[in-house]
């Protein structure tokens, strides 16, 4: 049972084109890539293979040091985008950033939506996750016209809605969101008036259920006073092709299936999101390529949540007719599903192939 909707969007095909480009424009300079290109291990390895090395790792960890890297060098920009410091780095260096700067369209929507709401006087919420390389661009560029401040989940909503009402201290404020508020930020000043903008790969049902709780917060602070005057009513900022993948992994939850396969890289977040929601349902694996399929009884799949590789044996029940949902994130190549697939197709040799089940549609 395949998703309706997975694998690559627009941000990610124009990132990777660009960056293919980058690479044939100049064939005798150094090309750098400021991060990974998207989250995958594929199209990274591939990248690196003709001669990209990435200046930093997903957690902004220097791997070349900014001395190392002059005006004469191409940097590319990744689809994440990247934080105001680092442009204007760049910038003095003399590099041009514009050129090969592949910094998704839908991320930039959210950079206007964030600015629109500082110059209007709201203290901007970002629902991300602090270390994801989009989140880390996002915040640069929304502290620049607003105070802002990020929450993770539903839990650190609710442990900012105790400073939003004054039943927590200062003090409190800023151990429980050490790095992750603006220079300057002040609790006691900065919550009269919020607005909620997201990591485009975030969940889009918990990023909704955030902006309605703070909705309640702000409506609860201010009784009496018009809302409108106090939050901003933004509509949701994720990405389309996010959303699209989320609203047909909902739709697979209405199959009965004997388990779920997602295919996508360890760090991705929208592929984290849609394990998320097919381990509602089903037993669930997240691998990144069809070579952690080892055998009908060996499964080496990445358990999120903790971070960690795990083995599952005799993971593919003993059934002559089996129901497999398969589906994939939004950076994954749709020939690892397609490897997927006919790997799966190997331990069932009395199976249609896939050119027999095609023509019978």
């Amino acid at each position: 049972m395949l998703a309706r909707h997975f694998g690559f969007c627009y941000g990610v095909e124009n990132a990777i084109e660009i960056s293919y480009r980058a690479i044939q424009e100049n064939p005798d300079k150094k090309v750098y890539l400021l991060s990974q290109m998207i989250h995958n291990q594929e199209v990274n390895n591939d990248l690196q293979s003709q001669g990209i090395r990435f200046i930093m790792d997903t957690d902004g960890s220097q791997l070349i040091p900014w001395d190392a890297i002059d005006k004469e060098d191409i940097v590319i920009i990744p689809a994440f985008g990247t934080t105001l410091e680092i442009e204007n780095l760049l910038l003095e260096k003399k590099i041009e950033v514009q050129k090969y700067n592949t910094t998704c369209p839908f991320v930039e929507k959210v950079w206007n939506r964030a600015e629109k709401l500082g110059k209007e006087n709201h203290t901007v919420i970002i629902h991300g996750k602090p270390k994801h390389e989009e989140t880390r661009a996002t915040f640069s560029h929304s502290a620049k016209n607003a105070h802002t401040v990020i929450v993770t989940d539903m839990d650190e909503a609710i442990e900012l809605s105790n400073f939003i009402l004054d039943s927590k201290s200062k003090s409190e404020f800023y151990e429980a969101f050490k790095g992750k508020y603006s220079d300057g930020f002040d609790p006691e000043l900065h919550f009269n008036s919020v607005g909620v903008v997201n990591q485009t790969t975030m969940l889009a049902t918990e990023t909704q259920a955030i902006a309605d709780f703070f909705k309640e917060v702000m409506a609860k602070k201010h009784s009496g006073q018009e809302l409108k005057n106090h939050f901003a009513d933004t509509r949701d900022t994720l990405c389309y092709a996010t959303n699209d993948n989320q609203e047909a992994t909902y739709e697979l939850l209405n199959t009965n299936a004997d388990l779920a396969i997602v295919v996508g890289g360890y760090n991705s977040s929208n592929t984290s999101h849609i394990v998320e929601l097919c381990e509602r349902k089903f037993k669930t694996f997240f691998i990144n390529s069809d070579t952690e399929i080892k055998s009908l009884n060996e499964i080496h799949h990445f358990n999120y949540p903790l971070k960690t590789k795990e083995i599952t044996y005799s993971f593919i029940p003993e059934k002559t007719s089996l129901v497999v949902v398969l589906t994939s994130g939004a950076s994954c190549p749709d020939t690892l599903v397609d490897r997927v697939i006919l790997r799966l197709l190997d331990f069932f040799p009395k199976a249609k192939s896939v050119e027999e089940a095609i023509a019978g549609f």
